[in-house]
Parts: C-alpha cells; sequence; structure tokens
C-alpha cells in the first residue's frame, strides 16, 4: 500500500550502509517525503566498540545532523547503536521523534514451527544484555541460538559492491553452517549490515540442509512506525486538501562523518540506492 503525506524530512543513520535497506522500503511507503541518509564512516564499526564510546558517538553526530538537516524524524538503523543509545538520544533530544532498529526476535519466535531459531549480530549485540531481555520477553519458550558474525559488517561495508557471488556465499557460510547444524528454521538478521546478504544467507541455508529456514528482520516494523509517526504529524493538512509536493524524482543526500577525500565505495553505494553523490556531515 502507497501513503501519501506531506513533504517530511526523514533522516537514516547507521554506521555505515547497512541502514540503506530500510531507507529503500521507506521510500516506497512514503515517496513524498525527502529522506536523507548518513553513514558514519568515522565511527565504523560499532559493533566491536565499548558502550560509552558508541553513546559519546552518537551525541556528536545526532547534535550535527540535527543542525545541518533538521530532520522530522531520525531512523537509528543500525541494531547495535540502537541498543546502545536509543534512551539516551530520547532523553538528550526530546523534542525530536527517533525510530530505532530492534532484533525481530518476537516475530520469528512466533512464526518458527521447530522451536529453534537463530541470530545473527555483531559481537557488541550479542554480548548485550538487552539482547537477553528481548529473548526472555519473546521468545522464551523457544531455543535461540546465536551467531557474532563481526566480520560480516566489514565485508558488506568495504567488499559487497565488488565481490561475486561465489564469495559472499563463502563469507556468510561460516555462520549459516552453525544456524542450521543447531536445527534453527529462522534467521534473524540483527545487524543491519547484514539485509545486503539476505540472498546469500537464505540460498547458503537451503544448500546446508536447512529447507525450512526463513529470514526475518525488522524492515517492516520500522517503515511502518515511521508511516505512523509522519502520518499522524502531517495528516491533518493532507486531509485538508493540501496537495503534497512531488518530490520522488529528488534524490535525498548521502552524508559522510570522515575526512575528503571519501572512499570511492560510498559513490557507488549512493548511485545504488539513488542518492545524491557523497558529501561531508
Amino acid at each position: 500500500m502507497t501513503h501519501t503525506t506531506r513533504s517530511a524530512t526523514i533522516v537514516f543513520f547507521d554506521s555505515g550502509v547497512g541502514g540503506l535497506p530500510y531507507l529503500e522500503l521507506a521510500r516506497t511507503m512514503l515517496p513524498d517525503a525527502m529522506m536523507h541518509y548518513i553513514a558514519d564512516d568515522a565511527g565504523f564499526p560499532y559493533g566491536n566498540k565499548e558502550p560509552a564510546q558508541v553513546e559519546n558517538i552518537l551525541l556528536d553526530r545526532v547534535r550535527r545532523l540535527r543542525a545541518r538537516l533538521r530532520p522530522d524524524v531520525l531512523v537509528i538503523a543500525c541494531n547495535t547503536a540502537s541498543q546502545i543509545g536509543l534512551k539516551m538520544l530520547r532523553k538528550a533530544h526530546p523534542d525530536l521523534e527517533i525510530i530505532g532498529t530492534v532484533p525481530a526476535i518476537k516475530p520469528a519466535a512466533a512464526e518458527s514451527r521447530k522451536g529453534c531459531i537463530g541470530v545473527m549480530a555483531t559481537e557488541r549485540t550479542v554480548a548485550d544484555p538487552y539482547l537477553d531481555d528481548l529473548i526472555a520477553r519473546h521468545a522464551s519458550e523457544v531455543e535461540v541460538v546465536k551467531a557474532p558474525a563481526q566480520d560480516l559488517v566489514s565485508f558488506v561495508e568495504r567488499r559487497y559492491l565488488d565481490s561475486d557471488e561465489e564469495e559472499r556465499r563463502r563469507a556468510v557460510e561460516p555462520y549459516v553452517l552453525s544456524l542450521v547444524q543447531n536445527g534453527v528454521d529462522r534467521i534473524v538478521l540483527a545487524c543491519t549490515h547484514f539485509l545486503h546478504l539476505e540472498k546469500e544467507i537464505a540460498a547458503c541455508a537451503l544448500s546446508l540442509g536447512g529447507q525450512d529456514v526463513e529470514i526475518v528482520d525488522s524492515r517492516l516494523g520500522v517503515a511502518n512506525r515511521l508511516v505512523d509517526i509522519v502520518e499522524t504529524r502531517f495528516g491533518k493538512n493532507v486531509a485538508e486538501g493540501i496537495p503534497a509536493p512531488s518530490i520522488q524524482a529528488q534524490p535525498g543526500r548521502f552524508l559522510l562523518t570522515g575526512e575528503y577525500p571519501f572512499d570511492p565505495v560510498y559513490a557507488l553505494w549512493a548511485g545504488r540506492f539513488r542518492l545524491q553523490a557523497p558529501e561531508r556531515l
């Protein structure tokens, strides 16, 4: 279903390119919103940093992006950043709508027929008590197998666009194999970077004997929440007949936090997801 809104400014923020699939889906549901993307290449990766370090990074980046882009809604399209900093950021910016990404433990547990689900995540997400709390609240009646796959984050960020199908398969296979061997029938992608490898993960699971394995992520849940917020805020004007500006063809900005010249791979990512050429935040 396509939703129509007055023009809203939405910013997606991640440690790198992991949140781009979230922007892509949201764009189909809110085609008249202006959507920008920030990849924190200077802070990348978050998954092997201490929580206090990630908190300090997030406070700095959100302060800067608000001054530059003045968003109506901010999507923290990074599971590690959401787990560590979402409450802190909402407290620091009470006037800004902030949406986080939560590992899709609840739907995976509800859908599992074998009572065994897998979670692929960064090292920090796997170690964080937040994940254990999600499991206790939403998956207490199923077995949960964790697979820390930190190496895949850098693979997606640096190598994905130059890799072929066989290289991507080799990258995901050790993690998928451990989950399939443990009997999972749902694999939760609890790191946004892994969404770029969704097809390869599913194909690898199938080839390794996981015929009943399905991949689960939080894209739709985040997009639905974003639609609710934007329609609540701008819906009154739409209902009164004010036409929504058509800016579908106008690409959003792609901002980086590191120093110029940027890694050329980010220009390729920007083009792949119909964003402007990279610029510095």
